[in-house]
């Protein structure tokens, strides 16, 4: 698979399939692992960041998803707007993208599992899936960590655990989040009392890029803060037990919605789809949010003949980096904004 093969294809965790999949947008479980003896990226210089790279590819590369289909790309090899273009698909974090030296990626065929080599850490792993999934994730990213371990030599300490870059990841290395889609706890005014309770649990909250951006589009990005201490079971478990509070709040909070305030929402979300429908100049700002109206009409029934598949994509694809690569140059912002009301007319008629 070719960087540009990834525009053809809808990721595999964009599908709208799986376990809630009406309020939970994906699940995803990471993990941070590290290479025994050998320095951090962070406190590597080149030569050393290039000796662990040539200490973890292999590995990558042999495993089953990355082999069959897959992408293996070094960083250095990537413009600019491919590197975006892989932040925006959620693929690889904003940090990976600001250095070439001795960093790599692996995406599966279907973009569910991917892999940064010499991150913050040597490898960081994820396995990620559409709907409330969690479960399924660490499944998968059991198996992948398993066969890495029999290749590669990882630091851990019988009193630590993993020993990770970043101190809040040090234990098990997981990081588990599920990414919701919370429209109707923001219309009723609840969700900062949601938030509020989440984080005393002790989870976080970020926004629809994860950390360092904030909720737009009312999607939420709720993930355990620490590690250490507790199994990998009992994150997870841990975390779906939370979730499937705020999943029912939702869909209280939707039932509100639909039967007490129907003819507000209802003219709320065919405003919102009356705008996505025939704009000719749109910005990404504007078409988030729009772009959740509409979803949350679709998911409790208002608009038909449009599916959630076409609504999760749509979020992806209008970003600016995957503008430009299906007009193949590089666009101002103003011809960016009169693409993407193209890309959304084209999509929804």
């Amino acid at each position: 698979m070719k960087i540009d093969d990834l525009l053809k294809q809808t990721s595999g965790w964009l599908k709208g399939t799986g376990p809630h999949s009406e309020i939970v947008f994906s699940s995803r479980v990471r993990l941070a692992r590290n290479v025994d003896k050998v320095l951090f990226p962070g406190w590597a210089n080149k030569e050393q960041q290039e000796q662990a790279l040539a200490i973890v590819e292999p590995a990558v590369k042999d495993i089953k998803q990355i082999q069959q289909g897959g992408l293996h790309m070094r960083m250095e090899d990537f413009s600019a707007v491919d590197k975006q273009l892989l932040v925006e698909r959620h693929l690889v974090s904003r940090d990976h993208i600001t250095k070439n030296e001795g960093r790599a990626v692996a995406v599966s065929g279907d973009e569910t599992l991917a892999i940064m080599l010499n991150e913050e850490d040597h490898l960081r792993i994820q396995v990620l899936l559409p709907g409330f999934a969690l479960n399924e994730c660490w499944e998968q990213i059991e198996k992948i960590d398993s066969s890495l371990e029999k290749k590669l030599n990882f630091a851990f300490s019988g009193k630590w655990g993993y020993l990770t870059a970043c101190p809040t990841n040090t234990g098990t290395g997981m990081r588990a989040s599920v990414m919701l889609h919370l429209p109707a706890l923001v219309l009723t005014k609840q969700i900062n009392r949601v938030i509020q309770a989440i984080v005393k649990l002790g989870l976080t909250v970020r926004g629809l890029f994860g950390e360092g951006t904030e909720a737009a589009g009312n999607f939420f990005q709720i993930s355990n803060q620490v590690s250490l201490g507790r199994s990998e079971d009992e994150i997870v478990d841990n975390i779906r037990r939370i979730i499937n509070q705020v999943i029912e709040y939702e869909q209280n909070a939707r039932q509100v919605l639909t039967t007490k305030n129907k003819s507000s929402l209802e003219d709320q979300v065919w405003r919102s789809y009356g705008i996505l429908k025939n704009a000719h100049i749109i910005s990404s700002s504007e078409t988030i949010e729009l772009l959740s109206n509409m979803r949350l009409g679709i998911d409790v029934g208002l608009l038909q003949g449009l599916t959630r598949e076409v609504a999760n994509e749509l979020f992806i694809l209008t970003q600016p980096a995957h503008l430009q690569k299906l007009e193949k140059k590089t666009l101002t912002t103003h011809q960016r904004d009169m693409k993407r009301a193209q890309l959304i007319r084209d999509k929804i008629k």
